[in-house]
């Protein structure tokens, strides 16, 4: 099957949104509990990428069958080198790299904009995003007991970590993802792709 990376749009805001909405409704694997419309996902689209990567994955077909993105941590100044980590993949389109593309990519592209460290938060249990992150490189940090109450259950939450590179003891701001240059992200979704051919 023949797919492509590339950077999201607020044109991708329906489709991401029908890729989303299910583990809004369904699972715990978001906190969300109530959809975001279209709007207010191209909005977030729009919003993210002034700052941070917003990536999709899209089908021969026009299809998209997953994304992901960064976003802020925290917001006090001295954070502004971590991000943490969103990635949703259409569940008819799970076990066939979509996932580990589409990481391979964005981790490439923070790296390069000068962030240090990524985190992600896995709601347990949740083996299909434990097992990505591990392939990843990503260790679990620590885990937040009954944090969350959803679907009239208390829910754990994991903290996975992964460093993007040697932290200096003077670090530059993170350059914003709009004034990243093309050229990377071409050599970023270039490297993403090639992960497809180890699963094909």
């Amino acid at each position: 099957m023949e797919r492509q990376l590339r950077v999201a749009t607020t044109d991708d805001a329906a489709a991401i949104r029908e890729i989303y909405v299910p583990y809004v409704e369904t699972t715990a694997i978001t906190f969300e509990v109530d959809p975001p419309t279209t709007a207010a996902v191209a909005d977030r689209i729009q919003t993210g990428l002034e700052t941070y990567p917003w990536l999709v994955c899209e089908a021969a077909n026009g299809q998209l069958l997953g994304y992901a993105a960064a976003s802020q941590l925290r917001s006090k100044a001295a954070f502004q080198w971590s991000v943490e980590l969103s990635i949703y993949v259409d569940r008819d389109a799970q076990g066939n790299g979509v996932g580990t593309a589409l990481y391979t990519t964005l981790l490439e592209i923070l790296a390069e904009q000068g962030f240090y460290n990524t985190y992600v938060a896995i709601t347990l249990p949740n083996e299909a995003s434990v097992s990505l992150h591990e392939r990843m490189g990503f260790e679990s940090v620590g885990t937040f007991p009954g944090v969350g109450h959803k679907h009239g259950e208390w829910h754990d939450v994991q903290w996975w970590a992964k460093t993007l590179g040697q932290r200096p003891s003077e670090p530059d701001p993170p350059t914003p993802f709009e004034k990243v240059e093309q050229t990377v992200i071409d050599r970023a979704i270039e490297s993403g792709q090639a992960r497809f051919e180890e699963v094909n």
